[in-house]
Formats: structure tokens, sequence, C-alpha cells
């Protein structure tokens, strides 16, 4: 690296742009977290380990109702979830988004009113509808056309059996549901996570007129109320115009089933993938301008189709909990190979597989100690034996960082610990909750013994 490019490296590694708004320096190189040493907690809790602090949460919970404040929140489980987070969620005032029975059992058996749930998935299992329909879920996403008779089945069943009194928040014993429509919008931060446009597994599309053909089919279920419209066009998304242009669709799919039916759909859910940053300079989606944007032409669509304008709801995960989380790592071991630097930690793709599968790109920080050298740039692998095993790439980090150090990795709390897998039967950490001063053991880590257990054959 020139000189210039050292300075510049140091200039990012030490922007705090995108910690969670708690952190804080400490002497000799630490950080704090929520009032907490991010060091003292890796001594403490052992490497790797997600700390999430709960402030950040709560406040990304309140900015986005303080910017839909006539709209409807809904937090994506995906994300993140666990009994503390459904807790928090709860008390903040948002609605939840689950993907399948253990996501929504677990945000009901810790609290969480069912009504105030929407059920997601492509490829609903009969437990996961058995589930929602027991437990009384709020609504129903319909995701493909074979989801419409089963439902309706198991909802006439389920009614006829006297489960589930006030099945889906409704009085009439009908679970109310939602389509989900391929608006034909591209938008993501890489092509495994568009969801908009034809060609993909969810949805059903608005342009060969399958959206069409299932809401026919929907209002000809007694058993099913269909109330709205849903659709989601991608994650990591940091511009509003892809989110103004699928709400135009929408709103002229929601006069044409006025026009076609007599019906006017009073939900419209936009779904979520608002992008935040995780490299310091990085672009962040405009929470308060989507939320005008999106209202507004809300507003003249339906004026000018004469329809009344429906409650919209939004699906923020990531641009909650993403922000509000570090992960931590030991160094291991570090390899210079020609003119590579590999810095090797005590985790990998075991407990963050998102920079293997679509390329994010992470900004690590050695904290505990200052580095007495220059910054060069170095690439953070893990241990697991794959070649993709590779945290971040060409990052800048101090020339003497050594084994025995730490790194700390922000924006950490989405898709890290829910996307976690037992390869090499590495075992899954911890998340520990910091907030004023305090720590505490939200999720303990997976050990030996869990995984043994799980070994029943011989």
């Amino acid at each position: 690296m020139t000189t210039t490019e050292v300075r510049e490296a140091a200039t990012v590694t030490d922007d705090l742009s995108v910690w969670p708004a708690s952190t804080g320096r400490l002497p000799h190189g630490g950080l704090a977290v929520g009032g907490v040493s991010l060091a003292e907690l890796a001594e403490r809790f052992d490497t790797p380990a997600y700390v999430l602090d709960e402030g950040e949460v709560r406040g990304r919970c309140r900015m986005y109702r303080e910017a839909f404040p006539e709209a409807e929140v809904l937090y994506a489980a995906k994300a993140f979830l666990s009994r503390a987070m459904v807790r928090w969620v709860r008390e903040e005032g948002l609605g939840l988004d689950v993907c399948s029975a253990g996501e929504l059992e677990l945000a009901v058996t810790a609290g969480f009113p069912p009504e105030r749930i929407v059920l997601h998935g492509n490829a609903k299992s009969p437990r996961d509808i058995g589930t929602a329909l027991r437990l009384g879920v709020g609504r129903i996403v319909i995701d493909s056309p074979s989801e419409i008779a089963r439902l309706a089945a198991a909802v006439g069943a389920g009614v006829g059996a006297g489960v589930g009194a006030g099945v889906g928040a409704g009085t009439d014993g009908r679970q109310k549901v939602l389509v989900r429509v391929v608006p034909g919008v591209s938008a993501g931060g890489h092509e495994k996570i568009r969801t908009g446009t034809d060609g993909q597994k969810f949805g059903l599309s608005a342009g060969d007129g399958s959206a069409q053909h299932a809401i026919a089919r929907i209002l000809g279920q007694p058993q099913l109320d269909l109330v709205g419209l849903h659709c989601h066009i991608g994650s990591q998304i940091t511009e509003v115009k892809p989110y103004v242009t699928a709400v135009r669709r929408m709103v002229g799919l929601m006069a044409q089933v006025r026009r076609s039916h007599g019906v006017a759909l009073r939900e419209l859910d936009m779904g979520g993938g608002h992008g935040v940053p995780y490299r310091p300079g990085e672009a962040a989606l405009d929470t308060t301008a989507l939320a005008r944007r999106l209202r507004t032409e809300l507003v003249a669509g339906c004026a000018a189709a004469g329809l009344p304008v429906p409650r919209l709801a939004v699906e923020p995960g990531r641009a909650i909990v993403g922000p509000a989380g570090v992960a931590l790592y030991r160094v291991l071991a570090v390899k210079h190979t020609g003119e590579r630097v590999f810095v090797a930690v005590d985790g990998g793709m075991s407990d963050n597989p998102r920079p293997a599968l679509y390329g994010v790109r992470y900004a690590p920080r050695l904290i505990g100690r200052r580095g007495a050298a220059d910054s060069r740039t170095a690439t953070v692998v893990g241990r697991h034996c794959e070649a993709g095993d590779i945290l971040a790439a060409d990052v800048p980090l101090p020339a003497d960082v050594r084994p025995g150090d730490l790194l700390a990795v922000p924006v950490a709390g989405a898709y890290q610990l829910s996307m976690a897998s037992g390869y090499n039967l590495v075992g899954r950490p911890p998340v520990i909750a910091v907030h004023e001063g305090t720590a505490r053991l939200l999720v303990r880590r997976e050990t030996l013994d869990d995984l043994r257990r799980r070994d029943v054959g011989s």
C-alpha cells in the first residue's frame, strides 16, 4: 500500500459510523457497546460470539414507527429471532412476520399476540399451516396456487372440529390471507436476493396472469378472506425508486381486482429488503423518504383509480437488527502467502455464511489493543475446510496483527445466527445482549454434547 492508501485505510478502520450508536472508544484500542467492553465480553463468554445492543434494536423499532405512523410495521423474524427479540419487538409496538412453524411457535410461546403475526413461505408444510391455524395467526401469505385448496380445506376441517375459534383474527371463522405478487421490479444487492421478478421461486406473477388467477380462486373459497396483496422485491435495497415502481404496479392490480370482481382490497404489504451499510461510506435506504414516497404514491394512485386507500404494511428485518449486532472472533493464525496475508479466526462460514453465499463485505477491526504498525491489506478467513470460507476479503488491519488478538465485526445482527450451520461440528456461537452497562446471555453456545445428543444411531 502507498502512504496515502495506508492513511485512508487507517481512517476507514477508525470510522465507527456503521457501529451501534452506543459504541464508545476505550483506552488502548478497546471498544464498548451498550456500555460494556467488547474485550471483556470475549473473555467472559469466549469467542466466537455475537453481541446484540438492545438499545439499538429498540431505537430502530421506534424509528420505523415514527416514519410509518399510519402503517403496520412487521419485524421480519428470519433476520434473527429469540425470546428476548420477541419481547423487544412486542414492547415497541411492531408486528411480526415468520416463515415457519418453528418461528411462529417460538414467538407465540414467548408472548407475542398471534393476530399480529403474518406467515410467509413459498412451500408451507402441513405443520406450518396447521400450527398457524391452531394458534390463530393474523395473516397467511399465499405464495402458490396449490396452497389455496390446501389452506381452504385445513380451515374448513379446523372450524368443523371446533379448532381455532377466531382463526386468523377473523370473527367469521375465515382465515385472512394475502396473495404474494411478483410485480416485475428488479432490485437488491445480489442476484440471489432479488425476488421481485419472474424466474425465481417466490410469488405469483402479475405479468403472466398467475396472480390474477389465484385471486379469482381465493375469492371463490368461502373459508378464505382475501384482505390484500403482498410483494417483496429484494433485499439490501438502498434506493426508494424501485419501491415506488412496485407500489404503482400493485395499485394497478388492485384496480383490476375491483373491476373484475367488485372487491376493494383493504391491505397492501410492500415487504422489506431495506438496505443498511456494512462498511463506512456505503449507502443506506432513507427510511423517512421511503415512507413519504410510498404514502404519496399510494394515495395518488388510489385516487386516480377510484379506490379506497388500503392499510400499508412494511417488513424490515435487517434494518432493525443488523446494525445492532457485533461479531467477536479470536485470531488463531496469521499466514503470509506471496503478497497476501491471511488472518484466520476461530469462526467462519458456520456462523456467517453470507460472504460465501452472496459476497457481502464487512469491516473487521482489531480491538483490545492498539496496533503498533501501519495498516496493510489482509483477508480474514475462517477455520473451516473450504477455500471459500472468507469472512472479509482485502481489508485494512494493523500489520502486526497476531494470534490471540481479538477482531470485532460490526453489522452482524442479521442473517448470521439464523443462517448458522453445524459444519465441521464446530457449534454455533452464543448471543449476548448488552444494555446500559450490563450484559446477559440470550442464546447459549452450542456444545459438543448438544451435537452428540442428536446423533442417535449406532
